[in-house]
C-alpha cells in the first residue's frame, strides 16, 4: 500500500512538472507575444493613471477658480465694512473714534 501511495504523488508531480515545462516552453517560443502583452498592459495602466491625473487637475482648477471668487467676495465685503465704519466714525463730533479706526486700518 505504501508503495502505491508513493507512486501516485510522483506520477502527479511528473504530470505537473511536465505541464509547467510545457507552459514555459510555449512562453519561450512566443516570448515576443508575452513581451507585447506586458508592454500593452503597461501602456494601458499608464494611460489610466494619466486620465485620473487629468481629471484631478481639472477638479483642482475648478477649486482654484471658486476660491478666487470667494477671495474677491470677501475682499469686497471687507472694503465695504471698512468704508461704512469710517463713514459712521466721521459723523462723530469728537473725531476720537475716527482717528482710532484710521490707526487700526493704518490709514
Amino acid at each position: 500500500m505504501s508503495s502505491s501511495s508513493s507512486v501516485r504523488p510522483n506520477a502527479a508531480g511528473a504530470v505537473d512538472s511536465k505541464k509547467k515545462l510545457t507552459f514555459f516552453a510555449n512562453a519561450m517560443k512566443r516570448k515576443d507575444s508575452f513581451i507585447q502583452l506586458f508592454a500593452m498592459t503597461g501602456i494601458l495602466l499608464l494611460s489610466m493613471k494619466s486620465l485620473g491625473q487629468k481629471y484631478r487637475i481639472h477638479g483642482l482648477q475648478e477649486d482654484t477658480h471658486d476660491l478666487r471668487e470667494e477671495h474677491d467676495s470677501l475682499t469686497d465685503r471687507m472694503k465695504n465694512i471698512k468704508t461704512s465704519l469710517l463713514h459712521e466714525a466721521s459723523q462723530d463730533s469728537t473725531g476720537l473714534f475716527a482717528s482710532r479706526l484710521r490707526s487700526l486700518f493704518n490709514e
